[in-house]
């Protein structure tokens, strides 16, 4: 009896051993706010009636499309925590699964980037859990992302942005990065695995942390958070890049408004709109040495129909003007839909026959000075026809096809025929042909395939091994 009392007695122990083994080795990890009760208060209850109180006085302005990405400052909440909440009153009840929150690092120099891959980073609201299995995909020691804790252990420009998510959504993970140096390797990479994810899930978001001009005077500041915004809403990779480099404009967060600006792009992007802009002058009264902020939104946005009318008559006067005296029309469009980097076709034909068709792969200019580039382009420089005639322009049509971006085609199941133009490169030889070619022609999508060969000068079967991407294109006519 004592000995089965002894077995039994020894059984529960090594369950409750083997049990509390289990436990200790499953402590998560949590990594501890830095800045409460500097950067905002280190009373939960203070904390979000301030949050909620920020949420309340930002006003929620028109914004069509799709959001992809936020733009938000990281200042002590007394100086930008109102421009923030305009950031956050447009994600507020949202069904976002996922915040990929990129920030630059103010306190560790590394090359490269960090991820943080586990655990749950505490605020004086609550926990946030990470989403590990997507933080550690983005893991990739060659191109210099890693997970270098010691990056977190200071650093703010993060953690700023984590009461207002858990006071704006419910349910959600996050995927905090911090931007060192980065490498062109880390960069590239980074921009196709992130563009390659919120591809795949629409319920994933990116918060590029930044605040803009540091220590000017208040004019001066002006000036230059304004070409910043304005490249920003242009969705102007080149300009806001060259502002930085330049001086002319300024961002502690560049990187991570760079990388966000790039992802939104790769996602077709339209425009940016500025929710909310203000300095540290506007709060403090003190206009001497003034830190600039900004709220804005990235967004994909269809033209509306004037917009559309407005593109198309500015394709049809240059054609004329050019044609008529040699001249474009000079017109200067402030309309960030139109103003903003975009890639174009323009396409005259005469009694349903081709004229000319002449276009821009690559977003590289202002989408209205694409339509006039090529608008004279195809009217006069298409190899395949002789520069238009006066008499021609009393039948002609014209149509605009605005561009996607480029997508690497994973397999001819996937293509579309009327949905999906296809790029093919092999070698040095290339060839484009837009959505809306197969269909008129009535070709099936092999034909498709074999046409788009001949037309990068190759025989119609080498797109069986070349490059090929797809893409799509909002036609006006």
């Amino acid at each position: 009896m004592r000995l089965r009392l002894f077995t039994v007695y020894c059984s529960l122990f090594t369950a409750f051993s083997l049990l509390f083994a289990v436990c200790a080795g499953c402590k998560e990890d949590i990594k501890e706010p830095s800045v409460a009760g500097a950067f905002y208060p280190a009373d939960g209850k203070t904390l979000k009636e301030m949050v909620d109180g920020f949420l309340a006085s930002a006003e929620k302005q028109p914004a069509d499309g799709k959001l992809i990405a936020l733009i938000s400052p990281h200042a002590g909440y007394q100086f930008s925590g109102q421009v923030a909440a305009y950031a956050y009153k447009h994600l507020a009840g949202r069904d976002i699964k996922t915040i990929i929150l990129i920030g630059p690092s103010h306190y560790a120099s590394f090359t490269g980037v960090s991820v943080y891959t586990k655990g749950r980073m505490k605020t004086p609201i609550g926990n946030i859990k990470i989403n590990e299995k997507i933080a550690r995909s983005l893991i990739n020691e060659k191109a210099n992302v890693s997970f270098y804790p010691d990056a977190f252990a200071k650093e703010h420009s993060l953690e700023v942005q984590l009461p207002f998510l858990q006071q704006a959504l419910k349910d959600f993970k996050i995927v905090p990065i911090l931007v060192g140096s980065p490498t062109r390797e880390s960069f590239e990479f980074l921009k196709e695995k992130l563009t390659e994810l919120l591809r795949k899930d629409e319920k994933t978001i990116i918060i590029a942390s930044t605040d803009l001009s540091h220590y000017h005077d208040y004019n001066t500041a002006l000036l230059k958070d304004k070409k910043i915004t304005d490249a920003i809403e242009r969705m102007s990779l080149e300009d806001a890049e060259r502002y930085l480099m330049t001086g002319e404009g300024e961002m502690c967060g560049g990187y991570p408004v760079l990388f966000a600006m790039a992802v939104a792009k790769g996602l077709g992007a339209t425009n940016g709109l500025l929710f909310k802009y203000a300095n540290s002058g506007d709060v403090t009264g003190d206009k001497g040495r003034v830190v600039g902020y900004a709220a804005i939104g990235l967004y994909k946005s269809a033209l509306t129909k004037e917009e559309k009318e407005q593109l198309l008559s500015l394709a049809k006067d240059t054609i004329i003007n050019y044609v008529t005296n040699g001249k474009t029309p000079e017109v200067e469009i402030k309309n960030p839909k139109l103003a903003a980097n975009g890639a174009t076709f323009v396409t005259i034909k005469r009694n349903n026959n081709l004229r000319g068709c002449i276009g821009n792969l690559q977003p590289v200019m202002p989408l209205y000075r694409s339509v006039i580039m090529n608008a004279v382009s195809a009217s006069s420089r298409d190899p395949r026809f002789p520069q238009m005639t006066r008499e021609e322009l009393k039948d002609m049509e014209v149509e605009i096809s605005i561009l996607s971006p480029f997508e690497p085609l994973k397999g001819i199941s996937r293509i579309e025929i009327g949905k999906h133009g296809l790029f093919l490169v092999k070698g040095q030889n290339s060839g484009l042909l837009l959505p809306q070619v197969p269909t008129e022609f009535g070709w099936d999508t092999e034909t498709f395939l074999e046409q788009l060969s001949l037309k990068a000068g190759l025989s119609k079967d080498a797109w069986k091994d070349a490059e090929l991407f797809s893409f799509t294109a909002e036609i006006i006519k």
